[in-house]
């Protein structure tokens, strides 16, 4: 069980519905009849705010959910202050809190964009893009992806220039790559030191990586991502605002995430 903010919205629904309906049952089994014009302040709380928090609990468990980017990890795809949207049900219908998936969907595509509980943390979310399937075979040598021996293709789309928090990735060569299929771009900075290994990924687990690859805290480091930890798939941009540095970025705003 994760003490999220799900977790806090399950408990503020119960305790407002139960305030209210006990309320509504003391009425009735009382003979109370007509109810009294004026409730008591706690009933009347309870009753405002339990339809707000029931529908805020139903649309993050189970349509989507808002986060910010907070970091440069996953650039040039997604910058630092991008509010995107994740799809909770692409991948599954969980129940809330207690994460239980109760209907099977779509499976997770190499490609995906994800945001997941990060394995070493499950307080904590991470977003990353799917790399390696279970039973895949994932090698990373001298910054050169291979997918089961097969090295993916990609296309040098010249020097990136950053911008606002992401400034500082300025410099740094830019590539189109084509994972499965799906066009993205990525960053590598070929001063950093490449972080090389084979791995394996094991049944009901991911490999996961970040498009800025030689700034990214992903599976190379600690490991695969297990199944349930996935939160569902992010795809679409509705703000950005880089505070430090230009405000509100206009251009993002409606972006499809791919």
């Amino acid at each position: 069980m994760n003490f999220d903010f799900s977790f806090f919205l399950a408990i503020a629904t119960l305790l407002t519905g139960a305030i209210w309906g006990g309320y509504l049952a003391y009425l009735k089994f009382a003979s109370i009849d007509p109810p009294p014009e004026n409730e008591p302040i706690i009933v009347e709380y309870a009753r405002s705010f339990f339809p707000i928090v029931l529908i805020v609990l139903l649309l993050r468990s189970f349509l989507v959910e808002p986060f910010r980017i907070p970091s440069g990890s996953m650039m040039p795809t997604l910058l630092i202050g991008d509010f995107i949207l994740v799809n909770k049900f692409t991948y599954g219908i969980r129940l809330p809190v207690i994460n239980k998936k109760v209907v099977e969907m779509s499976q997770p595509q190499r490609g995906d964009i994800v945001v997941f509980r990060y394995p070493k943390q499950p307080s904590v979310d991470y977003i990353k893009r799917i790399i390696g399937l279970p039973g895949d075979r994932v090698a990373y040598d001298k910054k050169n992806l291979y997918i089961n021996g097969h090295p993916v293709k990609r296309v040098s789309l010249g020097i990136y220039e950053g911008v606002g928090q992401g400034e500082s990735m300025t410099g740094t060569e830019h590539f189109l790559e084509n994972l499965n299929g799906i066009e993205h771009s990525i960053l590598i900075s070929p001063g950093a030191p490449s972080i090389d290994g084979v791995y394996v990924v094991p049944e009901g687990h991911f490999f996961v990586m970040g498009d800025n690859r030689d700034n990214s805290n992903d599976s190379r480091y600690w490991g695969t991502v297990p199944e349930q930890n996935l939160v569902g798939k992010a795809f679409f941009i509705w703000m950005n605002w880089d505070w430090q540095y230009k405000g509100v970025g206009f251009d993002r705003i409606g972006t499809i995430i791919q």
